[in-house]
Protein backbone atom coordinates (compact mmCIF):
# COMPACT_ATOMS: atom_id res chain seq x y z
CA UNK A 1 0.00 0.00 0.00
CA UNK A 2 1.40 3.13 -0.96
CA UNK A 3 1.98 5.78 1.64
CA UNK A 4 0.19 9.27 1.28
CA UNK A 5 2.31 12.32 0.34
CA UNK A 6 3.19 14.63 2.01
CA UNK A 7 0.86 17.87 2.04
CA UNK A 8 -0.09 20.39 0.52
CA UNK A 9 0.87 19.16 -2.80
CA UNK A 10 2.45 22.09 -4.97
CA UNK A 11 0.49 23.36 -8.41
CA UNK A 12 3.52 22.15 -10.46
CA UNK A 13 3.11 18.26 -9.46
CA UNK A 14 -0.68 18.53 -10.02
CA UNK A 15 -0.49 19.63 -13.04
CA UNK A 16 2.41 17.07 -13.93
CA UNK A 17 -0.08 14.35 -12.75
CA UNK A 18 -2.84 15.37 -14.19
CA UNK A 19 -1.00 15.86 -18.11
CA UNK A 20 0.46 12.40 -17.13
CA UNK A 21 -2.72 10.82 -16.55
CA UNK A 22 -4.26 12.47 -19.49
CA UNK A 23 -1.40 11.39 -22.15
CA UNK A 24 -0.10 15.05 -22.56
CA UNK A 25 2.97 15.42 -20.77
CA UNK A 26 5.27 13.92 -23.14
CA UNK A 27 5.24 13.04 -26.58
CA UNK A 28 4.54 10.05 -27.83
CA UNK A 29 7.24 7.46 -28.99
CA UNK A 30 5.12 5.28 -31.44
CA UNK A 31 1.65 5.87 -32.84
CA UNK A 32 0.11 2.64 -33.91
CA UNK A 33 -2.80 0.95 -33.21
CA UNK A 34 -1.68 0.01 -29.59
CA UNK A 35 -1.06 3.62 -28.90
CA UNK A 36 -4.21 4.38 -30.07
CA UNK A 37 -6.04 1.63 -28.36
CA UNK A 38 -3.70 2.60 -24.77
CA UNK A 39 -4.54 5.82 -25.43
CA UNK A 40 -8.63 5.67 -25.77
CA UNK A 41 -8.73 3.00 -22.57
CA UNK A 42 -6.80 5.68 -20.12
CA UNK A 43 -9.40 8.69 -21.31
CA UNK A 44 -12.08 6.50 -20.96
CA UNK A 45 -13.75 7.56 -24.24
CA UNK A 46 -13.05 9.98 -26.96
CA UNK A 47 -15.75 12.99 -27.80
CA UNK A 48 -16.90 12.30 -31.18
CA UNK A 49 -17.77 15.48 -33.53
CA UNK A 50 -19.08 16.42 -37.13
CA UNK A 51 -17.31 19.48 -37.56
CA UNK A 52 -14.45 19.96 -40.34
CA UNK A 53 -13.24 22.89 -39.50
CA UNK A 54 -9.85 21.32 -39.44
CA UNK A 55 -9.89 17.02 -38.81
CA UNK A 56 -12.68 16.05 -36.97
CA UNK A 57 -11.95 16.46 -32.94
CA UNK A 58 -11.73 12.38 -32.26
CA UNK A 59 -8.87 12.83 -34.43
CA UNK A 60 -7.07 15.65 -33.12
CA UNK A 61 -7.69 14.06 -29.50
CA UNK A 62 -5.00 11.28 -30.99
CA UNK A 63 -3.08 13.74 -32.65
CA UNK A 64 -2.42 15.56 -29.72
CA UNK A 65 -1.04 12.64 -27.52
CA UNK A 66 0.48 10.40 -30.63
CA UNK A 67 1.59 13.26 -32.87
CA UNK A 68 1.04 12.35 -36.75
CA UNK A 69 -0.85 8.97 -36.54
CA UNK A 70 -3.11 7.44 -39.85
CA UNK A 71 -6.55 8.18 -38.53
CA UNK A 72 -7.44 5.37 -40.74
CA UNK A 73 -6.25 2.87 -37.98
CA UNK A 74 -8.61 4.52 -35.74
CA UNK A 75 -11.43 4.08 -38.46
CA UNK A 76 -10.46 0.59 -38.22
CA UNK A 77 -10.27 -0.27 -34.72
CA UNK A 78 -13.67 1.28 -34.59
CA UNK A 79 -16.21 -0.58 -37.72
CA UNK A 80 -13.40 -3.49 -38.93
CA UNK A 81 -14.00 -6.98 -38.00
CA UNK A 82 -11.16 -8.96 -37.08
CA UNK A 83 -9.58 -5.39 -35.66
CA UNK A 84 -12.44 -3.96 -33.98
CA UNK A 85 -11.79 -2.48 -30.67
CA UNK A 86 -14.28 -0.06 -29.68
CA UNK A 87 -17.95 0.66 -30.34
CA UNK A 88 -19.83 4.33 -30.68
CA UNK A 89 -22.34 5.22 -27.89
CA UNK A 90 -23.28 8.21 -25.46
CA UNK A 91 -21.54 9.12 -22.57
CA UNK A 92 -20.77 12.82 -21.89
CA UNK A 93 -21.90 13.04 -25.52
CA UNK A 94 -21.45 10.75 -29.01
CA UNK A 95 -18.21 8.95 -27.85
CA UNK A 96 -15.78 6.41 -29.09
CA UNK A 97 -15.41 4.07 -26.13
CA UNK A 98 -13.52 0.55 -25.51
CA UNK A 99 -15.43 -2.80 -26.04
CA UNK A 100 -14.57 -3.48 -22.75
CA UNK A 101 -16.35 -1.11 -20.88
CA UNK A 102 -19.60 -2.56 -23.14
CA UNK A 103 -21.42 -4.14 -20.25
CA UNK A 104 -21.30 -0.47 -18.57
CA UNK A 105 -23.46 1.18 -20.87
CA UNK A 106 -25.92 -1.43 -21.05
CA UNK A 107 -27.81 0.44 -17.80
CA UNK A 108 -27.78 3.45 -20.05
CA UNK A 109 -29.31 1.81 -22.63
CA UNK A 110 -31.79 0.31 -20.25
CA UNK A 111 -32.83 3.46 -18.77
CA UNK A 112 -33.43 4.88 -21.88
CA UNK A 113 -35.84 2.03 -23.08
CA UNK A 114 -37.38 2.53 -19.29
CA UNK A 115 -37.04 6.36 -18.58
CA UNK A 116 -36.96 8.13 -21.94
CA UNK A 117 -36.32 11.96 -22.12
CA UNK A 118 -39.72 14.21 -22.78
CA UNK A 119 -38.70 14.79 -26.56
CA UNK A 120 -38.19 11.09 -26.86
CA UNK A 121 -41.81 9.91 -25.26
CA UNK A 122 -43.43 12.34 -27.33
CA UNK A 123 -41.87 10.97 -30.62
CA UNK A 124 -43.21 7.95 -29.17
CA UNK A 125 -46.21 9.11 -28.92
CA UNK A 126 -46.36 10.17 -32.09
CA UNK A 127 -48.62 8.41 -35.28
CA UNK A 128 -45.84 7.19 -37.54
CA UNK A 129 -43.59 6.20 -34.85
CA UNK A 130 -44.31 2.69 -34.57
CA UNK A 131 -44.73 1.92 -37.90
CA UNK A 132 -41.10 3.64 -38.25
CA UNK A 133 -40.05 1.80 -35.83
CA UNK A 134 -41.79 -1.96 -37.53
CA UNK A 135 -40.12 -0.86 -40.92
CA UNK A 136 -36.23 -0.32 -39.40
CA UNK A 137 -36.43 -3.36 -37.29
CA UNK A 138 -38.27 -5.83 -40.01
CA UNK A 139 -35.49 -3.98 -42.92
CA UNK A 140 -32.45 -3.91 -40.95
CA UNK A 141 -32.79 -7.93 -39.29
CA UNK A 142 -33.39 -8.69 -42.90
CA UNK A 143 -31.05 -6.95 -45.34
CA UNK A 144 -28.11 -6.35 -43.10
CA UNK A 145 -27.01 -2.81 -42.07
CA UNK A 146 -28.67 0.37 -43.30
CA UNK A 147 -28.19 4.45 -43.19
CA UNK A 148 -31.30 6.88 -42.75
CA UNK A 149 -30.43 7.74 -46.46
CA UNK A 150 -31.80 3.92 -47.60
CA UNK A 151 -35.04 4.70 -46.24
CA UNK A 152 -37.45 6.72 -48.76
CA UNK A 153 -39.25 9.94 -47.49
CA UNK A 154 -41.77 11.74 -49.72
CA UNK A 155 -42.61 14.16 -47.15
CA UNK A 156 -41.18 17.65 -46.69
CA UNK A 157 -37.50 17.85 -46.15
CA UNK A 158 -36.08 17.80 -42.56
CA UNK A 159 -33.04 18.01 -40.71
CA UNK A 160 -33.15 18.85 -37.26
CA UNK A 161 -33.05 16.33 -34.70
CA UNK A 162 -36.68 16.93 -33.28
CA UNK A 163 -37.83 17.01 -36.96
CA UNK A 164 -36.22 13.85 -38.58
CA UNK A 165 -37.61 11.95 -40.69
CA UNK A 166 -39.72 8.87 -39.28
CA UNK A 167 -37.20 6.60 -40.13
CA UNK A 168 -34.04 8.78 -38.97
CA UNK A 169 -35.67 9.13 -35.32
CA UNK A 170 -36.51 5.42 -35.15
CA UNK A 171 -32.97 4.53 -36.34
CA UNK A 172 -32.03 6.50 -33.45
CA UNK A 173 -34.42 5.54 -30.83
CA UNK A 174 -33.50 1.60 -31.36
CA UNK A 175 -29.75 2.94 -31.34
CA UNK A 176 -30.02 4.78 -28.32
CA UNK A 177 -31.56 1.62 -25.94
CA UNK A 178 -29.06 -0.29 -27.53
CA UNK A 179 -31.45 -2.32 -29.89
CA UNK A 180 -28.92 -1.00 -32.89
CA UNK A 181 -25.40 -0.39 -32.85
CA UNK A 182 -23.11 1.96 -35.36
CA UNK A 183 -21.59 -0.45 -37.58
CA UNK A 184 -20.08 1.96 -40.33
CA UNK A 185 -20.14 5.95 -41.03
CA UNK A 186 -20.34 6.55 -44.92
CA UNK A 187 -18.99 10.08 -45.20
CA UNK A 188 -19.89 10.38 -41.46
CA UNK A 189 -23.59 9.01 -42.14
CA UNK A 190 -24.03 6.49 -39.40
CA UNK A 191 -25.01 3.17 -40.57
CA UNK A 192 -26.90 0.83 -38.31
CA UNK A 193 -27.10 -2.43 -37.44
CA UNK A 194 -27.69 -5.26 -35.20
CA UNK A 195 -25.61 -5.86 -31.85
CA UNK A 196 -24.78 -9.64 -32.67
CA UNK A 197 -23.37 -8.44 -35.78
CA UNK A 198 -21.68 -5.95 -34.88
CA UNK A 199 -19.49 -7.00 -31.15
CA UNK A 200 -16.79 -9.55 -31.91
CA UNK A 201 -18.03 -12.62 -29.97
CA UNK A 202 -15.47 -11.94 -27.01
CA UNK A 203 -17.68 -8.59 -25.79
CA UNK A 204 -18.86 -9.47 -22.50
CA UNK A 205 -22.71 -8.27 -22.84
CA UNK A 206 -23.76 -8.74 -19.27
CA UNK A 207 -25.56 -6.21 -18.59
CA UNK A 208 -23.50 -4.44 -15.63
CA UNK A 209 -26.25 -2.87 -12.29
CA UNK A 210 -26.79 0.45 -12.14
CA UNK A 211 -24.17 0.53 -8.93
CA UNK A 212 -21.79 -1.36 -11.40
CA UNK A 213 -22.16 0.81 -13.93
CA UNK A 214 -21.91 4.55 -12.07
CA UNK A 215 -18.50 2.63 -10.06
CA UNK A 216 -17.12 1.95 -13.34
CA UNK A 217 -17.40 5.35 -14.51
CA UNK A 218 -16.13 7.14 -11.38
CA UNK A 219 -13.01 5.17 -11.00
CA UNK A 220 -11.88 5.46 -14.46
CA UNK A 221 -12.36 9.32 -14.17
CA UNK A 222 -10.45 9.75 -11.38
CA UNK A 223 -7.92 7.76 -12.73
CA UNK A 224 -8.07 9.53 -15.95
CA UNK A 225 -7.78 12.92 -14.54
CA UNK A 226 -5.09 11.63 -11.96
CA UNK A 227 -6.39 14.82 -9.23
CA UNK A 228 -9.61 16.50 -9.11
CA UNK A 229 -12.28 18.66 -7.25
CA UNK A 230 -15.31 16.52 -6.58
CA UNK A 231 -17.50 18.32 -9.29
CA UNK A 232 -15.21 17.73 -12.14
CA UNK A 233 -16.19 14.27 -11.75
CA UNK A 234 -20.06 15.49 -12.54
CA UNK A 235 -18.43 16.48 -15.92
CA UNK A 236 -16.17 13.82 -16.92
CA UNK A 237 -18.74 11.50 -16.31
CA UNK A 238 -21.34 12.99 -17.07
CA UNK A 239 -23.54 11.56 -13.78
CA UNK A 240 -25.85 13.54 -11.17
CA UNK A 241 -24.13 14.25 -8.42
CA UNK A 242 -26.71 12.05 -6.39
CA UNK A 243 -25.01 9.17 -8.06
CA UNK A 244 -21.48 10.19 -7.52
CA UNK A 245 -21.48 10.40 -4.15
CA UNK A 246 -22.39 6.95 -2.94
CA UNK A 247 -19.73 5.79 -4.81
CA UNK A 248 -17.09 8.26 -3.48
CA UNK A 249 -17.94 7.14 0.14
CA UNK A 250 -17.74 3.44 -0.80
CA UNK A 251 -13.69 4.19 -2.34
CA UNK A 252 -13.31 5.95 1.00
CA UNK A 253 -14.61 3.61 3.19
CA UNK A 254 -11.98 0.72 1.05
CA UNK A 255 -9.81 2.95 1.14
CA UNK A 256 -9.26 3.87 -2.69
CA UNK A 257 -9.93 7.24 -2.50
CA UNK A 258 -7.55 9.32 -0.95
CA UNK A 259 -8.17 13.13 -0.23
CA UNK A 260 -5.17 15.89 -0.08
CA UNK A 261 -4.70 19.27 0.66
CA UNK A 262 -3.38 21.20 -2.91
CA UNK A 263 -2.25 24.56 -3.93
CA UNK A 264 -4.68 25.50 -6.74
CA UNK A 265 -4.22 28.82 -9.12
CA UNK A 266 -6.26 31.33 -7.10
CA UNK A 267 -3.16 31.03 -4.41
CA UNK A 268 -5.51 28.96 -1.76
CA UNK A 269 -5.57 25.18 -0.92
CA UNK A 270 -8.42 23.01 -1.61
CA UNK A 271 -9.07 19.62 -0.99
CA UNK A 272 -8.28 17.13 -4.53
CA UNK A 273 -9.14 13.96 -4.99
CA UNK A 274 -6.81 11.20 -5.72
CA UNK A 275 -7.27 7.41 -6.37
CA UNK A 276 -4.89 5.28 -5.19
CA UNK A 277 -3.93 3.62 -8.01
CA UNK A 278 -2.81 7.05 -8.66
CA UNK A 279 -1.20 7.86 -5.63
CA UNK A 280 2.77 6.35 -7.08
CA UNK A 281 2.57 8.88 -10.20
CA UNK A 282 1.92 11.75 -7.58
CA UNK A 283 5.07 10.89 -5.90
CA UNK A 284 6.91 10.85 -8.81
CA UNK A 285 5.58 14.28 -9.39
CA UNK A 286 6.55 15.32 -6.22
CA UNK A 287 10.00 14.12 -6.57
CA UNK A 288 10.10 15.42 -10.33
CA UNK A 289 10.42 12.33 -12.14
CA UNK A 290 6.66 13.66 -14.03
CA UNK A 291 7.78 16.36 -15.94
CA UNK A 292 5.36 17.71 -18.57
CA UNK A 293 7.18 18.23 -21.56
CA UNK A 294 4.52 18.55 -24.56
CA UNK A 295 4.29 21.13 -26.32
CA UNK A 296 0.81 20.59 -28.66
CA UNK A 297 -2.65 21.84 -29.92
CA UNK A 298 -5.78 20.72 -27.92
CA UNK A 299 -9.30 19.87 -29.38
CA UNK A 300 -11.89 22.44 -28.64
CA UNK A 301 -13.71 18.77 -27.35
CA UNK A 302 -10.42 17.84 -25.46
CA UNK A 303 -11.66 15.78 -22.45
CA UNK A 304 -8.84 17.92 -20.07
CA UNK A 305 -11.31 20.69 -20.11
CA UNK A 306 -14.26 18.83 -20.43
CA UNK A 307 -14.90 19.85 -16.68
CA UNK A 308 -14.29 24.07 -16.79
CA UNK A 309 -13.64 23.43 -12.62
CA UNK A 310 -10.65 21.34 -13.80
CA UNK A 311 -9.47 23.97 -16.05
CA UNK A 312 -10.04 26.74 -13.57
CA UNK A 313 -8.32 25.25 -10.38
CA UNK A 314 -5.49 23.67 -11.87
CA UNK A 315 -4.85 26.13 -15.24
CA UNK A 316 -6.81 29.00 -14.13
CA UNK A 317 -7.65 29.04 -17.91
CA UNK A 318 -11.44 29.48 -18.93
CA UNK A 319 -11.82 27.15 -21.87
CA UNK A 320 -14.43 28.76 -24.29
CA UNK A 321 -16.33 26.93 -26.89
CA UNK A 322 -17.84 29.73 -29.54
CA UNK A 323 -19.41 27.48 -32.15
CA UNK A 324 -23.09 28.68 -31.62
CA UNK A 325 -21.64 32.20 -30.18
CA UNK A 326 -22.59 35.15 -33.22
CA UNK A 327 -19.80 35.87 -35.04
CA UNK A 328 -19.79 39.42 -33.51
CA UNK A 329 -19.86 38.40 -29.94
CA UNK A 330 -16.95 35.82 -30.73
CA UNK A 331 -13.66 36.40 -28.56
CA UNK A 332 -11.43 33.81 -29.44
CA UNK A 333 -13.21 32.27 -32.36
CA UNK A 334 -15.25 29.63 -33.94
CA UNK A 335 -13.08 26.44 -33.34
CA UNK A 336 -10.75 27.35 -31.01
CA UNK A 337 -7.54 25.07 -29.68
CA UNK A 338 -5.67 25.32 -26.51
CA UNK A 339 -2.40 26.14 -26.67
CA UNK A 340 -0.70 23.34 -24.41
CA UNK A 341 2.99 24.44 -23.80
CA UNK A 342 4.63 21.99 -20.89
CA UNK A 343 2.74 22.69 -17.95
CA UNK A 344 0.64 25.20 -19.21
CA UNK A 345 -2.00 26.59 -21.00
CA UNK A 346 -0.92 29.58 -22.33
CA UNK A 347 -2.70 30.47 -25.31
CA UNK A 348 -5.72 30.06 -28.03
CA UNK A 349 -5.07 29.57 -31.82
CA UNK A 350 -8.41 29.85 -34.00
CA UNK A 351 -7.39 27.80 -37.06
CA UNK A 352 -8.87 26.99 -40.69
CA UNK A 353 -7.68 23.95 -43.18
CA UNK A 354 -8.09 25.63 -46.41
CA UNK A 355 -8.34 22.06 -48.24
CA UNK A 356 -8.59 22.99 -51.77
CA UNK A 357 -5.22 24.59 -51.64
CA UNK A 358 -4.08 22.52 -49.05
CA UNK A 359 -3.18 25.76 -46.73
CA UNK A 360 -3.68 26.17 -42.57
CA UNK A 361 -4.85 29.45 -41.28
CA UNK A 362 -4.02 30.75 -38.47
CA UNK A 363 -6.60 33.04 -38.38
CA UNK A 364 -6.23 33.95 -35.39
CA UNK A 365 -3.49 33.84 -32.04
CA UNK A 366 -4.38 34.68 -28.60
CA UNK A 367 -1.56 34.45 -25.07
CA UNK A 368 -3.60 34.21 -21.31
CA UNK A 369 -2.38 37.08 -19.43
CA UNK A 370 0.97 36.98 -18.10
CA UNK A 371 2.40 35.06 -20.58
CA UNK A 372 5.48 36.16 -22.91
CA UNK A 373 6.18 34.05 -26.07
CA UNK A 374 9.72 33.58 -25.11
CA UNK A 375 11.94 31.90 -27.77
CA UNK A 376 11.53 28.08 -26.25
CA UNK A 377 7.68 29.02 -26.62
CA UNK A 378 7.85 30.08 -29.86
CA UNK A 379 10.06 27.39 -31.05
CA UNK A 380 8.43 24.14 -29.34
CA UNK A 381 4.99 25.63 -30.89
CA UNK A 382 6.47 25.95 -34.06
CA UNK A 383 7.30 22.60 -34.08
CA UNK A 384 3.79 21.55 -33.06
CA UNK A 385 2.15 23.77 -35.70
CA UNK A 386 4.64 21.92 -38.64
CA UNK A 387 3.57 18.76 -37.28
CA UNK A 388 -0.32 19.08 -37.30
CA UNK A 389 0.05 20.63 -40.72
CA UNK A 390 1.79 17.48 -41.58
CA UNK A 391 -1.00 15.55 -40.05
CA UNK A 392 -3.36 17.34 -42.12
CA UNK A 393 -1.57 17.01 -45.68
CA UNK A 394 -1.51 20.98 -45.11
CA UNK A 395 1.97 22.88 -47.71
CA UNK A 396 1.15 26.16 -46.90
CA UNK A 397 0.84 28.39 -43.74
CA UNK A 398 -1.09 31.62 -43.73
CA UNK A 399 -1.94 34.12 -40.55
CA UNK A 400 -5.01 36.51 -40.14
CA UNK A 401 -4.63 39.72 -38.23
CA UNK A 402 -6.74 39.25 -34.83
CA UNK A 403 -4.55 38.57 -31.29
CA UNK A 404 -1.21 39.03 -29.89
CA UNK A 405 0.53 40.45 -32.62
CA UNK A 406 3.87 40.22 -31.05
CA UNK A 407 3.37 36.49 -30.82
CA UNK A 408 2.09 36.76 -34.08
CA UNK A 409 5.37 37.85 -35.26
CA UNK A 410 7.52 35.75 -33.57
CA UNK A 411 5.60 32.53 -34.71
CA UNK A 412 5.57 33.60 -38.17
CA UNK A 413 9.19 34.28 -38.66
CA UNK A 414 10.09 31.28 -36.61
CA UNK A 415 8.01 29.08 -39.35
CA UNK A 416 9.27 30.97 -41.88
CA UNK A 417 5.56 32.08 -43.35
Amino acid sequence: MTDLPASPIPLRASRALALHAQGLAAPANIADEDAIVNTVHALGSIQIDSLQVVARSQYLVLWSRLGCYDPAQLDALLFRPGRKRFFEYWKKAASIIPLEHYRFSMPRMQQRLDSPRTNWRNWLEREDAASALKLVRKRIAAEGALRAADFAWEGEKRGAWWDWKPAKAALEYLYGIGELMISDRVNFQRVYDLPERVLPNWVDTSPATREEADRHDVELALRALGICRPRSLFDYTYLLRQRIRPVLDILRQEGKLVTVACEVCDGKLDDLLVHRDRLTDLQRALDGELQSQHTTLLSPFESLLWSKVHGHALWNYHHAIELYVPQPKRKWGYFTLPILHRDRLIGRLDPRLERESNTFHIRALHLEPGIEPDERLVSELAAAIRDFMAFHGATRLKFGRRGNAQFRVKLRRELGA
